[in-house]
């Protein structure tokens, strides 16, 4: 005789993903579960379920649990996941890295390692494209002084983005970059020795070091394990930290859109002559002029005909 019975559900969100184990916290606890494998057989043009994901889980008799429902993503953040053969358009897949972030938050050091800017603006770019407020975090303030690093990075106040200068040895700008982490889900990205987890732990305590344990967990081998996993944070809110992040490939882009993912340039696109400038050589063009005359820096310019260089050139080889 059959027994039919109605399992157990339980909602809640995704804080680790790995291997396709989804550790999911909910009201009643932890739960690890596994998508149905009709699902994990398709090919998927972007990440089923990532950390940050809230999801419906129905629990198995052994006491882990099977996810049978992902609710909509309010925002991303995703990269390019390239093919076997390396990048392709017709073939990556939307890597997404966290889902349901409240904002990004891109830490750089002002000196040891030199901060790379043309790495940051396609950060920003990234962040733009997926509609995330992002915050741009100037670490080791101590090593150069106050002045000397806001004229590095007055740029971006200027075009609009928070810069949090801080010191996690001197605590200066902790408390205000804390209360920026208050009752957010916040992605944190920065290339190692910008002294991330430093900051982790000036926060809170011991926070740092849970972040660091994965990060070295993940490594760049190829037989690592590799996954990310979202912090809680005792003041509220929680903190992300993913493999991947130091290097993030724009996913679904056309060349023509990068434009609009420039704060500076966006606005002036309309006044160029032409509707299809590229603003690279063609007459009566707004962002060119704004180059010369420095309403514009260079160096903002030439991140935008890199990046728009580099989507073209994926742009032919797919079409």
């Amino acid at each position: 005789m059959e027994v039919w019975y109605l399992k157990q559900q339980r909602k809640g969100i995704v804080i680790k993903a790995i291997s396709g184990f989804f550790t999911v916290v909910s009201d009643e606890g932890e739960i690890v579960a596994q998508l149905p494998g009709r699902l994990k057989q398709e090919w998927q043009r972007s990440t089923i379920v990532a950390v940050g994901d809230r999801v419906t889980v129905s629990l198995n008799a052994d006491g882990t649990g099977t996810i049978e429902a992902v609710a909509e993503r309010q925002s991303v953040l995703s990269r390019t996941r390239t093919s076997a053969e390396g990048r392709h358009l017709l073939k990556d897949q939307e890597q997404v890295l966290v889902a349901n972030p409240d904002q990004v938050v891109f830490v750089f050091a002002v000196k040891r390692p030199y901060p790379s800017l043309r790495k940051l603006d396609r950060f920003l770019v990234v962040a733009e494209m997926n509609e995330l407020p992002a915050i741009i975090c100037i670490n080791k303030v101590d090593l150069t002084g106050l002045d000397k690093a806001r004229e590095q990075f007055q740029l971006y106040e200027e075009i609009g983005y928070p810069v949090i200068y801080t010191s996690a040895q001197t605590g200066q700008g902790v408390d205000g970059l804390r209360e920026q982490l208050r009752d957010k889900l916040t992605v944190l990205a920065g290339s190692s020795g910008v002294g991330k987890s430093s900051l982790l732990n000036a926060i809170e305590p011991g926070l740092g070091l849970k972040v660091q344990e994965v990060s070295q967990a993940t490594g760049k081998g190829l037989h690592t394990t590799r996954y990310a996993e979202i912090f809680p944070l005792a003041m509220g809110g929680f903190v992300a930290d993913t493999p991947g992040i130091r290097g993030l490939a724009l996913f679904d882009v056309e060349p023509a859109e990068l434009d609009a993912y420039f704060r500076e340039i966006a606005p002036l696109v309309a006044d160029c002559q032409f509707s299809d400038c590229t603003h690279e050589h063609e007459p009566g063009c707004a962002v060119r002029a704004a180059v010369q005359d420095g309403r514009i820096t260079s160096q903002r310019y030439d991140s935008y005909l890199r990046l728009r260089a580099e989507h073209e050139t994926l742009d032919r080889e797919a079409y």
